[in-house]
């Protein structure tokens, strides 16, 4: 007896997606009459048999959104999860929640685990090895396969889905120019996140507010690395502040934020008379805990959360079939703390 072919072994020797087959051989007027011809006969010839257990799966609704972030440990991260978990609860949906590490293949394994009919569709932020390698196949085949996808902070245009970002051009170029309004003329950049798609916007958004005020960019005041240990980007600013030419520094993530802060308290600068700081945090570790306090851009991530699962509710729920794109912007807000005032 020959084996059956799947819907996956067909969409790969025919070189389309799984999703054009599954609407091909249901007669989907999307597709096109030759498309469906070409599909069916090949199904026919390789035996292929629907899995009424899996379009059983495919239609019942598990009520059950998964989530996927990269890092626990952020507080950013946290705030978007409770943000999410908050509406879902109300709109009557759980959540399952799974850590990446920033590993792209735990992000994909995760995406193929749960998307056999467990949930019934993704909020997520990509991992950084994903970002670092542009490898983003694996969230295109969960779409194609019918499971909606709503990318929060970190996310690309090689994917087509629903998108909530934070303004992070324009809040590098803001936090700069008022570095610049309070009298800084050598302002350092520290980010350890320049493999992800949110530092590098704003790192642009940094040499943009410094080509606006004609101020030459030093190559010699600003750290670009990928994510590496506290130690190590520690002993990278305290070789920067030794130098004596930094008056202000634009720190990229809560991390580089948090050592700007504590290498210059232990470099003996007066904080914010010899160096002012502004970092990227989303507030209660800055402001609470760190001595000065320091002057953040919040990323408002618990409304990012919110905005995000109503999104993908509203896509799961809808009885549009070909429903539009959004992609949402979160407006950040500079909060002025000792480090600047």
């Amino acid at each position: 007896m020959k084996a059956k072919a799947t819907l996956k072994q067909i969409a790969k020797e025919l070189n389309v997606s799984v999703s054009t087959v599954s609407k091909a051989l249901n007669d989907s007027p999307e597709i096109s009459e030759q498309t469906k011809v070409r599909i069916k006969e090949y199904a026919k010839l390789k035996n292929y048999k629907p899995n009424v257990i899996g379009l059983n799966l495919k239609n019942r609704k598990t009520k059950t959104i998964g989530v996927i972030i990269p890092n626990i440990l952020n507080s950013f991260f946290a705030k978007v999860f409770s943000g999410i978990e908050k509406v879902a609860d109300e709109r009557g949906y759980n959540v399952l929640m799974c850590i990446s590490n920033e590993s792209l293949e735990k992000e994909a394994h995760t995406l193929e685990m749960l998307s056999n009919g467990t949930i019934d569709g993704f909020v997520l932020s990509i991992s950084e090895e994903a970002q670092k390698l542009h490898d983003y196949s694996h969230f295109k085949d969960i779409i194609n396969d019918g499971t909606p996808i709503v990318m929060f902070d970190r996310t690309t245009d090689e994917v087509e889905c629903d998108k909530v970002i934070v303004d992070d051009f324009d809040s590098g170029h803001n936090a700069t120019q008022h570095l610049i309004d309070l009298g800084c003329k050598n302002i350092a950049l520290i980010s350890s996140v320049d493999n992800l798609s949110v530092g590098k916007l704003r790192a642009e958004g940094y040499l943009k507010a410094l080509k606006d005020n004609n101020i030459e960019v030093n190559e010699n005041i600003i750290i670009r690395t990928e994510s590496e240990s506290e130690h190590d980007l520690s002993e990278k600013v305290n070789e920067l502040y030794s130098n004596n030419l930094v008056d202000g520094v634009f720190a990229l993530d809560e991390n580089d934020s948090v050592v700007a802060l504590k290498v210059g308290v232990k470099k003996g600068y007066k904080i914010p008379k010899d160096l002012k700081i502004i970092g990227f945090a989303d507030g209660i570790l800055a402001s609470r805990r760190l001595s000065p306090s320091l002057t953040t851009v919040s990323q408002h991530g618990i409304e990012i959360g919110e905005v995000a699962v109503k999104l993908l509710i509203d896509r799961l729920e809808s009885k549009e079939e070909h429903r539009p794109y959004e992609t949402l912007i979160i407006k950040t807000k500079l909060k002025e703390r000792e480090s600047t005032k």
